[in-house]
């Protein structure tokens, strides 16, 4: 681009004579030949509004399954938290496991709100990885300590219960929650691959590294459990063992008051191990799907494996109270007595000349 000399000369020797300047308007432009067209930047355009996605059926199973999570883990806790009664190491160790199902449920609610509702941004996912990491982590950890707390009433039945076993219950809840927290808050502290697609794991935004050690936890911690109810097994049978010999060598009456008072009102073995078997076949199906595919997938892999495989794992925070707590004839009965109190009062009164189980 130059200008015209001759014209501009002569608009200046006219303009000046009247005392004005020239207007921009009175320059002209001419175009060498050869010279590039101009070119003229458009402005960008405004940023389009995010669009929510369409409702579909995982995300109506994914608010159903977060809400019923949320409600029946609340009145767990509530329930064991409201009653003074409650105060065991078992029912600590219960409402440890319905807060950290809790806290599942909410972490699910929450992936639901920032994939059907708002637009979801960086800190949303490491938010809700963390709180997930968090109460998956604290969830099966409360698991392992009901399998130790169940052989330890079994090995240690005079001693355990006391007021020592319940502080030392509540120190190491206290540990759990600690270490459950420092290792969700891995990702938000930067132990994720947001910026660095090709370190990203089965699950974004962990990293492949971070999900590996996570899961290889989950197997260890899943293996000691087992190991624990073996235990339990162990302890169980040399205790059946030791009634069946004191039950033959006493009396025959003796022996009828005995089986009455020891055994009478219990179940059978068969029952006992068919409900050890149903507690155990879940909490394997539910935790070793995914730890092992948290350690052989990677960032290639399909996604649609990565939650069939996710899935059991929080289903487990579903069935835990049904396995767990609602099966404790205590929480039973103060459940119970507050939907209906009436009828409580009424069978405690008619109960109160039966014997004793001890």
């Amino acid at each position: 681009m130059i200008l015209n000399i001759s014209e501009l000369e002569s608009s200046w020797d006219d303009l000046s004579s009247s005392g004005s300047a020239p207007s921009s308007s009175s320059v002209l432009f001419v175009e060498l030949p050869g010279a590039p067209p101009p070119s003229y930047e458009a402005p960008p355009p405004p940023p389009s509004p995010y669009e929510v996605p369409p409702l579909s059926m995982w995300g109506v199973l994914l608010c159903a399954s977060g809400t019923l999570i949320v409600a029946e883990n609340a009145v767990v806790v509530t329930t064991i938290l409201a009653t003074p009664s409650l105060r065991a190491p078992v029912f600590l160790l219960l409402a440890s496991l319905g807060a950290a199902d809790l806290l599942a449920g909410v972490a699910l609610l929450l992936h639901f709100l920032f994939l059907f509702c708002v637009e979801p941004s960086d800190w949303s996912e490491l938010a809700t990885s963390g709180l997930l990491v968090t109460s998956l982590t604290a969830s099966i950890c409360s698991l392992m300590g009901v399998a130790l707390d169940r052989y330890l009433s079994l090995s240690h039945a005079l001693t355990y219960g006391s007021s020592q076993s319940r502080r030392r219950a509540a120190a190491l809840l206290a540990l759990t929650w600690a270490a459950a927290g420092a290792i969700g808050a891995g990702p938000a502290l930067g132990w994720h691959c947001l910026g660095d697609a090709a370190s990203c794991s089965v699950a974004r935004p962990l990293t492949r590294t971070y999900l590996s050690l996570l899961c290889g936890g989950f197997l260890v911690v899943v293996a000691v459990t087992l190991q624990l109810y073996a235990g339990i097994c162990r302890v169980a049978r040399r205790h059946a063992h030791a009634i069946a010999t004191q039950r033959h060598f006493l009396p025959a009456k003796q022996s009828s008051t005995y089986g009455h008072r020891h055994g009478g009102r219990h179940h059978g073995p068969g029952r006992g191990f068919s409900r050890l078997v149903v507690v155990l076949s879940v909490f394997v199906g539910c935790w070793t799907p995914f730890s092992l595919w948290g350690l052989l997938g990677d960032a290639s892999s399909p996604p649609l494996y990565t939650y069939a495989t996710l899935l059991p794992a929080a289903g487990s925070s579903l069935l835990n109270p049904l396995l767990y707590s609602l099966r404790n004839k205590d929480i039973r009965k103060v459940l119970l007595q507050a939907c209906c109190p009436h009828r409580c009062i009424r069978n405690n009164i008619n109960n109160m000349h039966r014997p004793v189980d001890v």
